[in-house]
């Protein structure tokens, strides 16, 4: 029976690649000469430091261009709010999003079934498989999955016949 997995991945990668090239920017550009940006690569996403409110948000403004540029949807990042860090300086958490959480992929999987073509649609973990007879309904899911605004970042892998 035809399948394929709805996912959403991040590719570190290319995020890893992103926040070198968002470092240098910020290390050679004349408007963030002495206000200490700094970018850091933390286990659950990325901090941005810096000495004011309107530099931390130019520096996360910097690190999405680059992650734009290199492949990366912006959807995939929850940034935090900013908040003032130790010796007047302040710093915002901005969180990578891998996997569907739970709420999304029952959104989906309703939004499946509304559908009413002939797919089936389970969660599996952080994932979604989707199975059906013909391709032809699986092919139709996809287009409308891809119409539909899920506010998340969606990846349509494994496609089996």
């Amino acid at each position: 029976m035809p399948s394929f997995d709805i996912v959403s991945k991040v590719p570190m990668n290319e995020v890893d690649n992103a926040i070198l090239q968002a470092q240098k920017e910020i290390g050679s550009r004349f408007d963030f000469k002495d206000t200490g940006t700094e970018l850091e690569k933390t286990d659950d996403g990325m901090v941005v430091r810096a000495s004011s409110e309107g530099r931390v948000e130019a520096g996360r403004k910097v690190l999405e261009e680059k992650l734009i540029k290199r492949g990366v949807s912006v959807r995939s990042l929850e940034a935090e709010k900013i908040e003032p860090a130790g010796k007047g300086t302040y710093r915002q958490t901005v969180k990578l999003q891998q996997g569907i959480v739970i709420e999304k992929a029952r959104d989906i999987v309703k939004f499946i079934k509304d559908t009413k073509l002939k797919v089936q649609a389970s969660i599996q973990g952080d994932q979604l498989r989707v199975t059906g007879k013909k391709r032809d309904d699986l092919q139709e899911a996809i287009a409308a999955l891809k119409k539909q605004d899920f506010k998340i970042d969606l990846q349509f892998t494994n496609f089996r016949e």
